[in-house]
């Protein structure tokens, strides 16, 4: 039964999953901000080091014959940090799947070189190989997907960027720029031999959603991390 305003102030310290930071939570959604090199969901090698199981954990409470659990909205790759939305009904993951390349998805990256166009979108058709590498294809064979960009700041080596993502295919961001020209940084697949990187500098910042429950517009935000900055200082002065 949903209680006034819908929000649930149950966060328990005693419970309260290691590795993932816990944003937001009310009895249909839980935001949290995920770590760098954390998956979200299980892999054949790796099924209990996720955000999801550690979640599922969590609303359990530490009773296993709970029926509580969560559902996967969307995801992050493994590397990239930042916002993440779960859901605690199948309800309210359907209604967030069903509108969710309609809200708002902010990230920031930080990719090699110095881009000419300081703004612009990408487009292409992306598929997937048999190695489970995406790359951009004919209509024919991959889906269409649009990612935004916008240059905030730039170093000799790199350049810091805004992206709006308009569509959610897997690998999306880190695709679109690598076959720009300018890979993430630290990105291990699509980056190329680049082995100074400390992580994949690519963060989900801002989401903009409309409550499952309430209809109302929700906004999350995940701060820039710092290294990210280290990474793009600005250029000196020269006389």
């Amino acid at each position: 039964m949903h209680e006034k305003g819908n929000f649930y102030s149950g966060i328990s310290a005693k419970h309260q999953p290691r590795g993932v930071t816990i944003l937001y939570e009310d009895y249909d959604i839980i935001v949290i901000d995920k770590m760098a090199g954390l998956l979200t969901m299980g892999t054949d090698r790796e099924k209990e080091r996720t955000a999801y199981f550690m979640l599922n954990e969590y609303v359990k409470k530490g009773n296993s014959r709970s029926r509580n659990r969560i559902f996967i909205v969307h995801r992050l790759d493994r590397d990239t940090s930042g916002l993440l939305i779960f859901a605690k009904t199948e309800q309210a993951k359907h209604f967030l799947q069903d509108k969710w390349e309609g809200f708002d998805k902010k990230y920031f990256a930080v990719v090699h070189g110095i881009l000419q166009e300081k703004e612009g979108t990408i487009t292409s058709y992306l598929a997937e190989n048999n190695s489970y590498r995406v790359y951009s294809a004919n209509p024919e064979k991959g889906k269409f997907s649009s990612t935004g960009y916008q240059v905030i700041k730039e170093s000799e080596k790199y350049s810091l960027l805004e992206i709006k993502l308009f569509t959610g295919r897997k690998n999306q961001i880190r695709v679109h720029l690598s076959e720009k020209g300018h890979p993430v940084v630290g990105d291990k697949i699509y980056g190329g031999k680049d082995t100074s990187a400390k992580r994949l500098a690519l963060h989900s910042a801002s989401l903009k959603i409309l409550h499952p429950y309430t209809t109302k517009e929700m906004v999350f935000t995940s701060e820039i991390p710092a290294y990210f900055n280290t990474l793009v200082k600005k250029k000196e002065n020269r006389k």
